[in-house]
């Protein structure tokens, strides 16, 4: 399948904690690898962990003269006025003029969302082409997307977080005729199988039938990303001993094998021109 414009990735999910950036740079970079342009963007002011994982990267490369791909990164701040109706209408159009920029200079765009509701987060998630939602492997986490019965594993009444996707996918189909494809993919799953894990994927299934979107297979929990963050690099990067601080490991081959298979399981199409699209709050 071929798209015209840029496709646009949101990576959203209302719980803090639920790996959302570095899912972000890994699929940004990725898709650099691949020869493709990319673009990164950053609508979360308080933690801005995509932009200090980006910043990360470019120190690293300034200091050891290594030549792997950048994306294009933009951080959109949130307007602090007194007026909320104006604060959004700021909000807006730095996003549209941000959206509309960058769709003439990449094939993907690469938004990373906040652990919390906001007028950016559901910009960002009203222009998504695709929607990756990560979730912690826990039945606690799937709070938020729904209320779990924890007897039967059904979905007793979907989340705040899952009602506003929802109104997002219908005001976009409404607006431009084109859906958003909403993958569910479950994060820092455990090593060693266990009750809790298969109730995890059970209940996350139940929900995706719900929800009308689809699962991807997860990445496992590894050491590997929390050492990767502070230098900047991901698992699709080559890594020497002196810049990883030791030799990689199977965890960093089995990391990139999951990722791989995420990317396949997001079947995104490929891109063959821009064109701009306005949003609106």
């Amino acid at each position: 399948m071929v798209q015209n414009g840029a496709r646009i990735i949101a990576v959203g999910n209302e719980k803090g904690g639920s790996g959302k950036s570095t899912t972000a740079l890994h699929l940004a970079v990725y898709l650099l690898h691949q020869g493709h342009r990319v673009a990164t963007i950053d609508v979360d002011s308080r933690q801005q962990t995509l932009t200090r994982y980006v910043r990360n990267r470019r120190t690293t490369v300034e200091s050891t003269g290594r030549q792997v791909p950048m994306p294009k990164h933009v951080h959109l701040p949130t307007a602090w006025g007194d007026s909320i109706r104006e604060n959004q209408k700021a909000e807006q159009d730095i996003f549209n003029r941000a959206i509309d920029g960058l769709r003439g200079e990449v094939d993907y765009i690469v938004i990373d969302t906040p652990g919390f509701d906001g007028n950016l987060a559901r910009l960002a998630h009203g222009a998504a082409d695709t929607l990756i939602t990560p979730i912690n492997d826990s039945m606690i986490d799937l709070d938020v997307l729904a209320k779990i019965d924890l007897a039967s594993g059904e979905p007793i009444e979907t989340s705040p977080y899952s009602r506003n996707v929802q109104k997002a996918r219908t005001e976009r189909m409404a607006a431009t005729g084109r859906g958003i494809d909403w993958v569910l993919v479950r994060n820092r799953i455990s090593n060693l199988g266990s009750r809790n894990a298969s109730q995890v994927q059970d209940a996350v299934e139940k929900l995706a039938a719900r929800l009308g979107c689809r699962v991807a297979d997860g990445i496992a929990e590894r050491v590997i990303f929390r050492s990767l963050f502070p230098i900047g690099m991901t698992v699709f990067d080559p890594l020497e001993a002196d810049v990883l601080g030791g030799a990689p490991s199977m965890s960093h081959v089995n990391a990139r094998q999951e990722y791989r298979s995420l990317v396949a399981a997001l079947q995104l199409p490929r891109v063959t021109s821009t064109e701009p699209m306005r949003l609106s709050a």
